[in-house]
């Protein structure tokens, strides 16, 4: 972060204060545990913290101010209506000391992935700051933002939410030069109701970006294609089924743990190569190529940024214990996301037997059940020997399997994690694949964790 003083904050955050304003500041935190010497805490309410308890001991560890929504003793406060604007407020602020592209990025599913292919191939050209981790939110957006200095010449930002409103108020912050939407999906729909909404959601990522920002888009998505854009706004399509639109993808070829694909662009095609396997990451590649074209990078840097992309995390990692070969992905699931690795799991060739090991998919609201059994519909075409769930709406996988002609006998459901450790741990051989997704709550990675 570049230093601030703190009358550049004052004026910032609009607020009322009652000390010196000369000093110099060197970082913004949300977190005592992060208190470093002239940094200002923003203390943060929620609902089951409240920052302004630890605002004294924020001064006692080096703070140089303190942003809250009352005085607290033992604190030099800047006054604010509302300590969680205020942040955004801030984060808005010091992100305009900066002609740089910033691309947004936000969808139900794959928009982390997409983000990291984005980055990879942006940093082809410009040093280029990214969102790390989860990093998406109300909070975590500014601090990526707050990572910004004069070395970085481009930024690529993650953009999540759950309710109206949220995407607004991230992309208002951000102010993005140019804004990607994966797709359109069921996530989140128990606070939203109808994808239709989601899609209102996800097109307010529109609300703070420039005026010229161009909007990309997946064909593919049946809400992203026929979405109505106002203002004249640029849009970019791309697709891995569609032809009649800017970026296509064809000649698709899975690996055992790549993707190859022919890119077809406005004036030529080239070859391009993903480090994962699976459909739904072409379409991830297509997106960054698109943004890549944006940005002015040279189509053969583009491809070479994508083939530089790695999966991190829990996301889609192909690793192998002791003979076996872990398709992992236990970062988020939604029914898109669900298909998409059991596709994976079905084009995985393996020596031995293949288990589709599925937890809940969580935060689907009403219809919760249905989406269980459209999954299980897809466990059942995908290959699999055994179909293996765990959580309160798993035996609906078992109910949509069992419909499309999945034997009975080779579903099991589990209430306990151990329990289908214990179970795996007796039944997995050298040479067998096991596909382990799930939403994030769900943590079946301590399944796995558990086999070693």
């Amino acid at each position: 972060m570049e230093k601030m003083s703190l009358a550049e904050i004052i004026q910032a955050v609009d607020g009322s204060f009652g000390f010196p304003v000369d000093t110099m500041v060197s970082a913004i935190s949300t977190d005592t545990r992060k208190i470093t010497k002239d940094s200002v805490f923003v203390a943060l309410k929620g609902e089951r913290f409240d920052g302004h308890d630890f605002a004294a001991e924020a001064m006692k560890l080096g703070a140089a101010a303190v942003i809250a929504e009352r005085p607290v003793e033992g604190a030099k406060c800047i006054i604010v209506d509302s300590s969680a604007k205020a942040l955004l407020d801030l984060a808005n602020f010091y992100r305009r000391k900066f002609d740089i592209p910033l691309i947004g990025i936000t969808g139900s599913v794959g928009k982390t992935t997409t983000k990291d292919m984005i980055a990879c191939v942006v940093s082809r050209k410009y040093k280029t700051l990214k969102t790390q981790g989860n990093f998406n939110n109300e909070i975590g957006l500014p601090q990526t933002l707050f990572g910004l200095d004069r070395s970085y010449e481009a930024a690529v930002i993650e953009m999540g939410m759950s309710h109206f409103g949220e995407i607004s108020r991230l992309s208002m912050c951000a102010c993005p030069t140019c804004a990607v939407i994966t797709n359109i999906g069921v996530s989140h729909i128990e606070n939203l109701g109808t994808q239709e909404n989601i899609l209102k959601a996800k097109l307010e990522i529109l609300d703070g970006a420039e005026y010229g920002a161009p909007l990309i888009l997946c064909r593919d998505d049946k809400f992203l294609a026929g979405a109505e854009i106002h203002g004249g706004r640029k849009t970019v399509y791309y697709s891995v089924k569609k032809k009649d639109c800017q970026v296509f993808a064809a000649e698709i070829e899975n690996g055992e743990n790549s993707v190859s694909f022919t890119v077809n662009y406005p004036g030529g095609r080239i070859s391009a190569v993903v480090n994962c396997p699976g459909e739904h990451n072409v379409k991830n590649a297509l997106a960054a190529f698109c943004v890549g074209l944006e940005l002015g990078i040279e189509p053969e840097e583009i491809v070479r940024g994508i083939a530089e992309y790695r999966p991190e995390g829990m996301r889609q990692n192909i690793t192998e214990k002791n003979g076996i070969k872990f398709i992992l992905d236990c970062y988020n699931a939604a029914p898109d996301s669900m298909k998409a690795s059991l596709a994976v799991l079905a084009q995985t060739h393996t020596d031995g037997r293949k288990y589709a090991v599925l937890g809940d998919m969580l935060e689907l609201g009403k219809n919760s059940r249905q989406y269980h059994r459209t999954v299980g519909k897809y466990a059942a075409a995908s290959d699999a020997d055994m179909l293996l769930c765990y959580g309160e709406n798993s035996a609906y996988y078992i109910e949509g399997a069992v419909q499309s002609g999945f034997s009975e006998d080779s579903c099991r459901l589990f209430s306990d994690r151990k329990e289908l450790t214990v179970y795996l741990k007796k039944i997995l051989e050298k040479g067998d694949t096991v596909l382990v997704k799930g939403s994030r709550g769900m943590r079946l990675e301590e399944v796995v964790n558990g086999l070693e």
